[in-house]
């Protein structure tokens, strides 16, 4: 009796064994390329991009690799989203900004001057609709874009001479990314894009007065203090600048629907991270700046005011050339403004009250 009760519970094991599946191996090997248009050298943006690579990985027990390039190992620092869209390579981390030639609208993908901070950011991404109306954005471009990376606010940049009012600002040769440059090109600054990679060579030999890139972690790293003495903040034109994963729309269309979902929370989990990291790195770094002779310095009101007064004044212009552009600028600004006075209540009148209370001690 008992000898056959074990033979039955043998069997029933046996068969259960043979009709359960490998998950390991009944995933489907995805094997993905991704350029990206950050420095190596630079461990938390092009860190991010192997987080995330490496996260995706891990989720998929190594069924979705994605391999992770730096600037021109397989495309040049501002042609990824070309690559992608054309299907050279299945993915890219890039910003959409870089691209605003195709179309206004992507700069609003990454950011807008004096827009909204990070927090703010992804509510408008999340539960606002930013990444319903950015969609369209991007299938134009044969892409989907992900969010999946962002550097919180930035600094103003890095100045051979100080800007003590806006006369300082014409005819100054400053690098900038995005529609901060269309703005201050108002302002009289004769501004250039140049990629992560070759902004040092170009301030050293004095080809730009001037450069902003992201904060002082990565700027310490990339050793603009050597050939600048100023260092301006706030960076209102990248208040919260989102870094995206671009998918080539077809290479996406073919992904198995877990493996979408798994790079979309890798995604999400690396557009945090960054931030995160950068709040912890930055800090120490701005000491050691100044330590080293580093002259900290606000833009003054006037040229803050100008700024914005420029800022509003080029939206319309914009706005006015391109109907698209104006549809999602009006939404997003919107948000921005509620947001902005939710904050205002809620946030900022503890965080002047603490940054007083903790300049006094």
């Amino acid at each position: 009796m008992h000898r056959r009760i074990l033979a039955g519970s043998a069997l029933v094991a046996g068969a259960t064994t043979l009709a359960a599946p490998n998950l390991a191996t009944a995933q489907p090997k995805v094997r993905w390329r991704c350029p990206g248009s950050f420095p190596k050298s630079l461990d938390t943006l092009y860190g991010t991009q192997e987080h995330i690579a490496r996260r995706v990985a891990e989720m998929t027990d190594g069924g979705f690799q994605i391999q992770v390039f730096g600037p021109g190992e397989v495309v040049p620092a501002l042609q990824v989203l070309d690559a992608v869209g054309a299907g050279n390579v299945e993915c890219g981390y890039t910003s959409g900004y870089y691209y605003l030639g195709k179309d206004p609208s992507l700069a609003l993908v990454t950011c807008l001057p004096f827009g909204m901070n990070s927090r703010q950011h992804w509510a408008w991404l999340t539960h606002g609709g930013g990444r319903e109306l950015y969609a369209d954005v991007y299938r134009d471009q044969g892409v989907v874009g992900i969010p999946a990376g962002n550097t919180a606010a930035q600094m103003g940049g890095w100045f051979r001479k100080e800007i003590k009012s806006v006369d300082d600002l014409k005819g100054l040769k400053f690098r900038i990314a995005g529609y901060g440059g269309n703005v201050l090109g108002k302002l009289g600054v004769v501004t250039q894009q140049i990629a992560g990679p070759d902004i040092y060579p170009a301030l050293e030999r004095g080809v730009i007065d001037g450069a902003e890139w992201v904060g002082p972690y990565d700027d310490e790293k990339l050793g603009f203090q050597r050939v600048a003495q100023y260092y301006y903040y706030p960076g209102w034109w990248e208040y919260s600048p989102s870094i995206d994963m671009m998918v080539n729309a077809k290479a996406y269309e073919a992904l198995p629907k877990d493996y979408q979902a798994i790079l979309h929370a890798a995604c999400t989990e690396g557009w945090h991270w960054m931030a995160a990291r950068y709040d912890v790195l930055n800090p120490p770094a701005l000491r050691r700046l100044i330590a080293g002779g580093t002259q900290l310095r606000a833009f003054p009101r006037e040229v803050m005011e100008s700024c914005y007064k420029a800022s509003q004044e080029f939206y319309a212009e914009v706005g006015a050339q391109n109907p698209r552009f104006k549809a999602i600028h009006a939404k997003w600004d919107a948000f921005r403004v509620e947001e902005t006075r939710w904050m205002r209540v809620a946030e900022d009148s503890l965080g002047n009250f603490l940054a007083a209370m903790t300049a006094r001690s």
